[in-house]
């Protein structure tokens, strides 16, 4: 099961539900993801579990799971083979050495709801950069009230040539149009028995040609997820529930750059799949800017 959120067939509005399979099916009493991640967690169980008629997803159109005020932040160098590229790549490299063992972890806003683009977008590389990389990443999902209650795939793209010249540039390699993507289901959490023994898959295509492909696991994330939560919401609140990455494990070499055109799939084991093509630059994504507080494009 997966939790929701897809244009009505029949006018268009923005609809939470819960996809099983092939189908989906509307939630009843709740009119938004804001809605509700506002819940706590047990009462948030039952509203999932409450549904209408189901319809055919073939066709559908699905929106981010996230609506509102809602947030995506990230946590950075939360993996060793992070750690290492970060190093690499940088003229500050302590920094990310230091950060790494650090008792407070690396925590960044990557995007609000509205800035991001879903499974089967596009995602952006900025066109002052010259090298930028896909970032997969396992992505917890928050209720208002701090609770875990489902994870999902995060895309968190990245510009390595602007933030290797001085990390304080960290906020323009990570902020930029399309460059934060989410799959389009959130997995609950009740049904995710180890979230820290997930598998994450990374695969680039080139012109139907294979250019990358490698795997990693959650087992190698050196944060507890609940840890990380408890960081985010203890100077925050988040009265629309917040999606946080975790990071990444997966780094290509530094002769390795995207190019427009390319495409990114990222699988994690018990959550999905999510899909998209490299675009360069502002215009691809002005439709993003017509994105209202209910989550409709």
């Amino acid at each position: 099961m997966h939790l929701v959120r897809y244009l009505s067939p029949v006018d268009g509005r923005p609809i939470p539900g819960v996809r099983t399979g092939d189908s989906v099916a509307p939630l009843e009493g709740v009119n938004s993801f804001a809605e509700l991640l506002r819940l706590p967690l047990a009462e948030l169980q039952t509203a999932v579990g409450k549904v209408g008629a189901e319809l055919p997803a073939a066709g559908l159109t699905f929106l981010p799971p996230l609506d509102g005020r809602g947030e995506v932040w990230c946590a950075g160098v939360t993996y060793e083979r992070s750690r290492g590229a970060r190093m690499e790549e940088s003229s500050e490299q302590s920094v990310y050495d230091k950060v790494y063992t650090a008792e407070r972890p690396e925590l960044f806003q990557k995007a609000p709801a509205w800035r991001v683009v879903v499974d089967g977008e596009p995602v952006g590389i900025r066109s002052d950069s010259g090298h930028d990389v896909p970032e997969p990443e396992l992505a917890v999902v928050a209720n208002s009230h701090g609770e875990i209650v489902g994870y999902t795939i995060c895309n968190d793209m990245s510009s390595r040539s602007i933030e290797g010249i001085n990390p304080l540039y960290v906020p323009q390699a990570k902020l930029f149009a399309g460059g934060c993507a989410l799959a389009s289901g959130i997995r609950p959490a009740w049904e995710v028995e180890d979230p820290k023994n997930l598998g994450i898959e990374l695969v680039i295509e080139r012109d139907g040609t294979e250019v990358f492909a490698e795997r990693t696991s959650t087992a190698k994330l050196v944060r507890q997820l609940p840890d990380l939560i408890d960081v985010l919401f203890l100077p925050n609140d988040f009265p629309d529930g917040v999606i946080l990455a975790t990071g990444t494990g997966i780094v290509p070499d530094l002769d390795f750059a995207l190019t427009e055109g390319d495409v990114i799939t990222i699988t994690i084991d018990e959550l999905g799949t999510l899909t998209n093509t490299v675009a360069t630059g502002r215009a691809p994504f002005t439709f993003l800017a017509t994105t209202n507080l209910e989550g409709t494009r």
